[in-house]
């Protein structure tokens, strides 16, 4: 990993570890998306004694890496509440309430209002079922704080399995100019 990328944490004390491999939360995706295994991972840690705040500013201290062609990826779930996961019905619905709560996230991404989703838990009565521990929600907010002006948010994967797990993919996408237009 080249210095530079770790300076744009700073003043965040960082460092690379290289003894521990890849979280399931980072293989279970990228295995997927490029099963060759060829492209270069840095895996960041979430420090689940800082606030939803904080995750948010290390997103926008990374937004620069994005402007090199590097791919930020979080990988979490929107909701997800196993306690109340339903283990005889895994392809049932979703809950009412999960739902709702990702209904309100989605509308939110759309709309731009950041701070509502930094402060999910001041999404009503659901975000307390969708997000009981916040180590899966958390990953949404560095992605959402590296987010540019005029970035496009889609949604290419949807789906909920037990109806208290969302699949739901947010992709956040950079306009990029037409390089024939400059002449």
């Amino acid at each position: 990993m080249p210095q530079g990328w770790l300076d744009l944490l700073a003043p965040i004390p960082v460092e690379l570890d290289e003894r521990w491999g890849l979280d399931h939360g980072t293989w279970s995706v990228l295995h997927h998306i490029f099963p060759e295994a060829d492209i270069p991972v840095v895996q960041l840690s979430i420090d689940l004694t800082q606030p939803p705040s904080f995750h948010y500013e290390v997103g926008r201290l990374l937004a620069p890496l994005r402007r090199e062609g590097v791919l930020l990826m979080g990988s979490g779930n929107i909701v997800h509440n196993l306690q109340t996961y339903d283990w005889d019905r895994p392809d049932a619905g979703a809950f009412d309430w999960a739902s709702r709560f990702e209904e309100k996230v989605r509308g939110l991404l759309q709309a731009g209002k950041d701070m509502a989703l930094v402060d999910y838990g001041g999404l009503g009565p659901e975000a307390d079922l969708a997000v009981p521990t916040p180590d899966h929600y958390l990953p949404l907010l560095y992605v959402l704080g590296s987010r540019g002006e005029g970035d496009t948010v889609d949604f290419p994967v949807e789906g909920v399995d037990g109806g208290s797990v969302s699949m739901l993919s947010v992709q956040i996408s950079q306009e990029i100019a037409d390089e024939s237009e400059d002449t």
